[in-house]
């Protein structure tokens, strides 16, 4: 793929650009290893600092930052404003809380001193996702350059511009040269950098089979790796659940990001009691989504990021509805320039489709019925992917058997799956291991030694 700017409700070619040279790979390989030699004995109080003013930056620009995300990737604008703003929140939190999440631990075993240490671990490689273009890049970012790691940018090749805005920004605000840098690579010239021996870690976000590639890169060469890979999250409503809080909401959480993101809710799975008056409500807000430029502030529904992923789309949904699938609404691509797909529910889902086992990535929605909750929970985890799950049930019984037996990362109850610097973020499966986020993903990079003083 061309590391290239395209405008996905256009199609116009923004920018291009060349992939870096294998000379200027190890030029940068070898900054962030100098930088590193100094900048993980830096006090915390100076790395906060600066982490603070990024996160000054971030807000204050949060305008700009947001028109150059939806250029590229083509999310809402204003959903590209809060995410800038997020990764604000997100660089708060780590200057805040990091040398809490750090400091030594001391542990009673009768010897003179015994403690845990965190120590940086060094150079990190971060390959990363075009659907949330800053966020995702951030909440690596904040948590590594907070305990001392430095760290190597592989971005999505359609953001090229959100990459190296991220580097300047880093800069701007204070760090030293070398602490960030973003590497303009293809896909395949990834494995020579991770295989480079002073590249000590990597985490992916991405798909699953760029996640097997990554894993295995990394297992042979017996380096760490964060995977967050992708998702067919369920969204269960149950009879004592607010019918037309989680009609609202699962429209949300199945358009956000114009359908684009591994928590958005995919696979709808509603109790047979109210499943009818659940998909009459559900399909009519979905088609009553306005569709258009996503720089319009009255849009709802914008662009995919590439043709390829409408392609995809036509392609899986077309297998579905061959099976057996009936369409309730919506259904085929928008023929006019840009990636534009129509917003989408089916039903009658068969096993062998593409659709029940799948991630459809995009604004096209499975509605299941079932008796009750045990099939419910059958049908949640017939699934190999384990990222997160919404639940929409007012009965505590019910509450505390669905947190009980969802094989997910994450369960939310009468709330949208949504990530936030607080809680770990992460799935089980093939939705990946390993945690961003929270102490849990400060620490994925971080050496924890062992000290005993007898």
């Amino acid at each position: 793929m061309p590391i290239a700017s395209v405008n996905p409700a256009t199609g116009e070619l923004l920018q291009s650009f060349e992939a870096l040279t294998d000379a200027q790979i190890e030029n940068k390989i070898q900054k962030a290893v100098a930088t590193y030699a100094t900048y993980r004995l830096l006090p915390f109080s100076k790395r906060a600092a600066w982490m603070r003013k990024a996160a000054d930056i971030l807000e204050g620009e949060k305008e700009e930052l947001g028109r150059l995300m939806t250029l590229e990737m083509g999310k809402l604008q204003r959903e590209a404003v809060a995410e800038a703003g997020k990764c604000a929140a997100g660089c708060r939190y780590y200057a805040e809380n990091a040398e809490k999440f750090m400091a030594n631990e001391i542990v009673e075993t009768g010897a003179k001193k015994t403690f845990i240490s965190y120590q940086p671990v060094g150079p990190v490689l971060a390959i990363m996702p075009w659907n949330f273009p800053f966020w995702q890049v951030f909440r690596f970012v904040a948590p590594a350059l907070m305990a001392g790691n430095v760290g190597l940018l592989k971005h999505a090749s359609n953001v090229p511009q959100c990459a190296l805005k991220i580097e300047e920004i880093v800069l701007r605000a204070g760090f030293p040269e070398g602490a960030f840098q973003t590497l303009l690579i293809g896909a395949k010239q990834v494995d020579a950098v991770l295989g480079d021996p002073r590249i000590k870690a990597a985490t992916l976000t991405g798909s699953e089979g760029a996640g097997v590639e990554v894993g295995v890169s990394a297992a042979k060469r017996i380096k760490k790796v964060v995977l967050e890979l992708g998702g067919s999250d369920p969204f269960i409503v149950m009879p004592s659940a607010d019918l037309d809080e989680a009609v609202a909401t699962a429209v949300r959480a199945r358009v956000q990001n114009n359908g684009q993101s591994c928590i958005a809710a995919k696979r709808f799975i509603v109790a047979e009691s109210i499943a009818s008056a659940f998909t009459e409500k559900f399909v009519a807000r979905m088609k009553s989504l306005k569709i258009g430029d996503p720089m319009e502030e009255s849009t709802e529904l914008g662009p995919l990021a590439t043709p390829g992923g409408v392609t995809d789309l036509e392609r899986d949904l077309k297998q579905t509805l061959d099976a057996g699938g009936k369409l309730l609404t919506g259904g085929k691509a928008i023929k006019h320039a840009g990636n534009f797909f129509e917003p989408t529910v089916i039903t009658d889902i068969p096993e062998n489709s593409a659709a029940y086992r799948e991630e459809f990535f995009g604004p096209v929605a499975s509605v299941f019925r079932v008796k009750d909750i045990d099939e419910a929970i059958r049908l949640a985890n017939d699934s190999r992917f384990g990222l997160g799950a919404s639940v929409w049930t007012n009965v505590p019984a019910e509450q505390e058997r669905f947190i009980r037996d969802l094989e997910s990362g994450m369960v939310f109850i009468n709330k949208m799956v949504a990530s936030d610097p607080r809680i770990p973020f992460g799935g089980v499966k093939h939705s990946g291991h390993g945690r961003e986020l929270s102490v849990f993903g400060i620490r994925e990079f971080l050496n924890i030694k062992t000290v005993w003083i007898q």
